[in-house]
């Protein structure tokens, strides 16, 4: 399996029409849905996700007019055997599925997406690993759902919405007094809560988000680093130099060193 693109939080104002790439789609939508098949129309919730495959008929559009469709997607080439696995966990191709636990999926896409900033000699066992969980989870949501297990860690819903806030929002300061005098508890138990429901810290996943963001801007703009540590919420910018070398392994710049090195490479295969 390869995987060629691996894009968060799109957003998608206008319809998708018209036959799907000569590669495999993964699409988790993060807000509602409108699907189009065979004439009849079909309403998906938020957290639904679909497989398109190659060179399938799409036709999907935001549920709410004025109101984007935002979503998560992986594009990848499926061997033979990709197809039989697929086959086998009995996931279907092309319709899409409500998910009954989107932290499992948005969780394991920001993990792909933050492995391929920097490539490792596991890189493409890690991406392989994390498809086939990807899969496991869709066709699990596509059986019959069994009876709603009571959530084991309290204000659970209210911590997911939290956390997605985080990852739409990575400019915010998001202070720990402000969240947890939203919330109504304390700092020592706020930070008990979100280190159970998701097994990392809150602050964990704020500078997660600002990492993902920067390297986003890294690779895709021509903003100076300055320019990037403020856009991500950074008052330094030896601070967010420092973040980043301890999180990603290489400073700013020479991350976008390599991303140029990689696209290069990936236009002349």
């Amino acid at each position: 399996m390869k995987i060629n693109t691996i894009k968060l939080n799109c957003s998608r104002f206008a319809p998708v029409l018209g036959e799907a790439s000569a590669d495999y789609e993964l699409i988790y939508f993060r807000t509602p849905a409108v699907f189009t098949s065979g004439g009849e129309e079909r309403k998906m919730r938020s957290s639904s996700a679909v497989i398109f495959s190659s060179g399938s008929q799409r036709s999907f559009r935001p549920a709410s007019p004025g109101r984007p469709l935002r979503c998560d997607c992986v594009s990848f080439r499926a061997s033979n055997a990709d197809r039989q696995y697929l086959s086998s966990l009995g996931v279907p191709l092309n319709v899409p599925v409500e998910l009954r636990d989107d932290f499992i999926f948005s969780g394991i896409f920001k993990c792909m997406k933050s492995h391929s900033m920097h490539k490792t000699r596991h890189s493409a066992e890690f991406m392989e690993l994390s498809m086939r969980m990807l899969f496991i989870t869709l066709s699990e949501a596509a059986e019959p759902e069994q009876p709603a297990r009571k959530p084991d860690v309290p204000r659970l819903s209210e911590l997911k919405a939290l956390r997605e806030s985080i990852y739409d929002d990575p400019m915010n300061t998001w202070s720990a007094d402000e969240l947890c005098s939203e919330l109504g508890v304390s700092k020592a138990y706020f930070h008990r809560l979100y280190l159970a429901a998701f097994g990392v810290t809150c602050r964990q996943d704020v500078i997660e988000s600002r990492l993902l963001y920067a390297a986003d801007l890294l690779k895709n703009t021509d903003l100076s680093v300055s320019a990037v540590a403020e856009q991500c919420g950074y008052d330094s910018d030896s601070y967010f130099m420092r973040q980043f070398k301890q999180h990603r392994g290489c400073t700013p710049s020479e991350y976008r060193q390599s991303s140029d090195q990689d696209d290069a490479h990936d236009k002349e295969a």
